[in-house]
């Protein structure tokens, strides 16, 4: 279809790329767990938007050029390892509500919500920012594009669309279950802190990420 060929094994790979555990899974994870599906869906939305923006980069070049020019590379590396250490360390030093402090046994406040937009940017840029998600698609999507494709360029885009549609069925899956899990402990007593130590859970593991992106060698 469309100069492509062992369609049924790219989206058996592509299933099992998606499940692979990094940034993109931690960010639905954690939004999901303290607000909900609907900003786990919104982290999952910004996050396929961002891989749309790769998969539209590297079927025009973009990608090639990042993977040939070490000084194109680095910086687009270093501007994703810098966003994603930016989330670690606001997530570390997020404030939480203060409790109350007359003793009565209460419920515990929600974590604060952010904006549904807010969620969304910072799925995309935590996809867009990371050069090895392009580098990905430049080296995994040609391998099932036929030599005598009579369109090289639209059989990449038809790819990534599958690939993308794809991880959005596992990242909204990711997001329902993640929301489930939090439901199930929300407003429980005993667990005042547990937004708090998940912010700091996942943000030491964005902090994480972001150094090992950026000390990682260019492939």
């Amino acid at each position: 279809m469309l100069g492509t060929h062992d369609l049924g094994l790219f989206i058996a790979s592509g299933l099992l790329l998606n499940m692979t555990p990094g940034p993109d899974s931690l960010l639905i994870m954690a939004r999901g767990a303290t607000q909900g599906f609907r900003a786990g869906s919104a982290a999952a939305l910004g996050i396929g938007a961002g891989t749309c923006v790769h998969v539209m980069a590297a079927a025009l070049g973009l990608s090639a050029l990042l993977a040939a020019s070490a000084a194109a590379f680095t910086v687009v590396k270093l501007l994703g390892a810098a966003y994603l250490v930016y989330l670690g360390v606001g997530l570390l030093f997020k404030r939480s509500r203060p409790e109350p402090s007359d003793g009565a046994d209460t419920a515990p406040p929600a974590p604060q919500a952010q904006p549904l937009r807010r969620i969304f940017a910072q799925g995309f840029l935590t996809n867009v920012l990371n050069p090895k998600v392009g580098l990905f698609f430049l080296a995994f999507v040609p391998q099932f594009i036929s030599a005598d494709a009579p369109s090289k360029a639209l059989a990449f885009l038809f790819l990534g669309a599958v690939f993308n549609v794809n991880g959005m069925l596992w990242c909204h899956l990711l997001a329902w279950s993640s929301a489930a899990a939090g439901a199930r402990v929300r407003g429980r007593a005993g667990v005042r802190t547990l937004g708090r130590w998940l912010n700091r859970g996942i943000g030491a593991l964005f902090l994480a990420f972001g150094v090992r992106l950026a000390m990682a060698e260019m492939a």
